[in-house]
């Protein structure tokens, strides 16, 4: 075989593997039986309408936003996705190289002794010495039946399932950086108050037992200041751990201790954040999200799998060639007359198998039925995470506008009460009651509040976030 006939053997398989069929069943998305909105009292529109938000729009506050930029850059989980993600990208490399033909470069030296009367009845030893210079084509697979083509397919999808898992980590830690930071500020404050209710509850019962010694107080009124003192102060020891639990966990998600080069926190009544973001959609939005496109990547790779374990009953032509140089001497490996080559064309069909073959295919269709459901599955667990938050939301600020209100009317009574102490009119046990119930209410608007932006925040990533 001439240079030209072998290099048009090479063209020849290489046009072959880059224009191969493929034996995998043509993709369909599989159709995920849902509402085409969501039950609220938001209206019906276009996913299109969905604005392209990213998170730095979405969290106004400067402190936050150098919290989650540090979260993104040292996050443990953060790290070891975008590390699996780069795992995936390098394997599908790999994979894409098979479609090619690749070629090694090789020298070497052979050198054998052969005993008198083994080759040629020769009545002295054979002595071989060898040289050769070689650019080697490695086994090749002409890709008639789109096997490698598959495989290749099969390992891009999960690339690309795998950079989707990424971007679902990133909305995780976004979001409970977001939360972790409110629920610290909230608790701050409950701290604050409870504080506050414990001192009022130390001067109670201190006043108390300065009337029993004057015998205007008994041991019952003494008994029960005491115990409303030791509730109050086990309340704020309460509110003291959670609070600190509260900043180590943040720590953690931050992945190390806190920037102190961040400017002042906006306080958590006064956070600016977006309570229509995500309002008149339809469900079509779902697709964007990065868990439903990992989960269509994965239903793609099955799918090319298919092809895959049907071209295993096809026949399979591999090619192996070499062309170089041979010679008894260092000297004359080079030198005119010295050329060598060899062609290796393989054809390997199955015959028998015991069933192994056939196995194979039931499980790539086995594995691309659970591809299937788990990717409607995800869909469907989608659409319930956003109506949830959706009512969630709707319903939070109904609740929020409720606790203002009572909110209000405690201090207007506190207000109230505090100019009858003045004028004699009350006592200090009535005023520090009313304050106990103007803090408990402020409490818990804190805590409805926090319960909001949490959630807005929650139903940023439940809606794929912004696309950058």
């Amino acid at each position: 075989m001439t240079d030209r006939m072998r290099l048009s053997v090479l063209a020849w398989a290489a046009a072959c593997a880059l224009s191969a069929c493929s034996l995998a069943p043509t993709y369909k998305r599989p159709d995920v039986d849902l509402n085409q909105t969501w039950s609220t009292s938001a209206g019906v529109a276009d996913a299109s309408q969905l604005p392209d938000m990213t998170w730095e729009s979405l969290y106004t506050d400067a402190y936050l936003r150098g919290l989650i930029r540090a979260a993104l850059a040292r996050n443990h989980d953060m790290r070891i996705a975008v590390g699996r993600m780069q795992e995936a990208r390098a394997m599908w490399g790999v994979q894409g190289a098979d479609q090619l033909p690749s070629a090694t470069m090789s020298l070497g030296r052979t050198e054998s002794l052969t005993p008198a009367g083994i080759l040629n009845t020769s009545a002295t030893p054979v002595r071989l010495n060898r040289y050769d210079a070689n650019v080697n084509l490695v086994s090749f697979e002409v890709d008639f039946w789109g096997r490698v083509a598959d495989l290749t397919q099969a390992a891009k999808s999960n690339y690309q399932g795998s950079a989707q898992d990424q971007r679902v980590v990133q909305m995780a830690l976004i979001s409970d950086v977001a939360n972790g930071h409110y629920l610290v500020q909230d608790l701050e404050l409950r701290n604050q108050w409870s504080k506050q209710i414990a001192q009022g509850r130390q001067q109670l019962f201190d006043l108390t037992l300065r009337k029993q010694a004057l015998g205007a107080a008994s041991d019952v009124d003494v008994a029960a200041a005491q115990t409303v003192l030791s509730a109050a102060q086990s309340d704020q020891l309460t509110t003291e751990r959670a609070l600190q639990q509260a900043r180590n966990a943040l720590v953690l998600l931050v992945g190390g201790r806190l920037p102190a080069d961040l400017p002042a926190a906006v306080p958590l009544d006064e956070q600016q954040m977006s309570l229509t973001w995500g309002a008149n959609l339809s469900s079509d939005v779902l697709l964007r999200r990065p868990d439903v496109r990992a989960a269509e990547q994965r239903l793609i790779a099955a799918n090319a799998n298919i092809g895959v374990a049907r071209a295993a009953f096809l026949p399979r032509l591999q090619l192996t060639g070499a062309t170089g140089s041979a010679s008894n001497s260092l000297n004359g490996l080079f030198d005119a007359g010295s050329r060598s080559w060899s062609f290796i064309p393989s054809l390997q069909m199955p015959l028998f198998d015991w069933g192994r073959t056939t196995g194979n295919l039931d499980i790539a269709h086995a594995r691309k039925v659970q591809s299937v459901a788990m990717y409607e599955k995800t869909v469907q667990q989608a659409f319930r995470e956003v109506a949830d938050l959706l009512v969630a939301r709707d319903t939070l600020q109904q609740q929020l506008t409720s606790q203002t209100r009572w909110v209000q009317s405690q201090q207007q009574r506190l207000r109230v009460m505090e100019v009858r102490y003045a004028q004699g009119a009350a006592n200090q046990f009535d005023v520090l009651d009313v304050q106990r119930e103007a803090l408990n209410a402020q409490q818990s608007r804190v805590q409805v509040l926090r319960q909001l932006l949490g959630t807005t925040a929650q139903l940023y990533k439940a809606l794929g976030g912004g696309e950058s």
